[in-house]
Parts: C-alpha cells; sequence; structure tokens
C-alpha cells in the first residue's frame, strides 16, 4: 500500500523535521474537524488526511521558531 503524499515529501516541507510535521498535521487536523465536522461525515477522507494533503501543496507551512 502506498501512502499518499509520500512522508519524504511532507517531511521536506516541514523543513527536515518529523517532530515539526507531526505538530503541524496535527493542529490542522484539529482545525479541519472542528470547523467542518458536518462535512466530514459525507466525506470518505479524515481529518487527518485532508490536512496531510494540505502540507503537500503547500497551503500549511510551520512557522518560523
Amino acid at each position: 500500500m502506498m501512502m499518499y503524499p509520500p512522508i519524504d515529501d511532507l517531511v521536506k516541507n516541514a523543513k527536515g523535521n518529523r517532530y515539526v510535521l507531526c505538530t503541524v498535521i496535527t493542529k490542522r487536523a484539529k482545525e479541519i474537524a472542528t470547523v467542518r465536522r458536518l462535512e466530514l461525515e459525507n466525506m470518505d477522507k479524515k481529518a487527518i488526511s485532508l490536512a496531510c494533503e494540505e502540507v503537500f501543496q503547500g497551503k500549511v507551512v510551520p512557522s518560523e521558531f
């Protein structure tokens, strides 16, 4: 089973830091689950998948620390 988006590409978008990647995806998934709760019930995808796709596409980026 292939994972999309690829984890290596996600890590690159998080400045090479897996901890930052995990934190960004988790925070965004919580936002999506809160705001789009009713919409998610009718979709096949989960909030975590949508958050991963947003990071992969560059819509969500980690802030400078």
